[in-house]
């Protein structure tokens, strides 16, 4: 059986590229996570601050952390990310 797929298709640079941008955004939410969950989280008990009746390394950690992970996911499919058409190459095999 013959080999059809091309690795050097721009579809494949494409989603390897969104690949990397996705492997970026994991690494930066674990640095962000672990930065304020353990950076601020490792102090006494006694000296927590509070946001909202939350501890400030959870509530940076886990609610904040969220929200900015969720809006750089949001800004990055919208302008670093491509539509590809799946469909095109199906009529050249044909």
């Amino acid at each position: 059986m013959k080999n059809t797929v091309n690795p050097l298709d721009k579809h494949f640079k494409i989603a390897h590229r969104e690949a990397l941008f996705g492997v970026i955004l994991v690494v930066i939410n674990f640095i962000w996570w672990y930065g304020f969950g353990y950076g601020l989280g490792s102090g006494k008990v006694e000296n927590y601050t509070y946001i909202f009746g939350l501890p400030a390394w959870f509530f940076y950690s886990c609610i904040l952390g969220f929200l900015v992970m969720t809006i750089l996911v949001i800004l990055t499919i919208k302008f670093l990310f491509k539509d590809v058409p799946f469909d095109e190459e199906e009529g050249e095999h044909q």
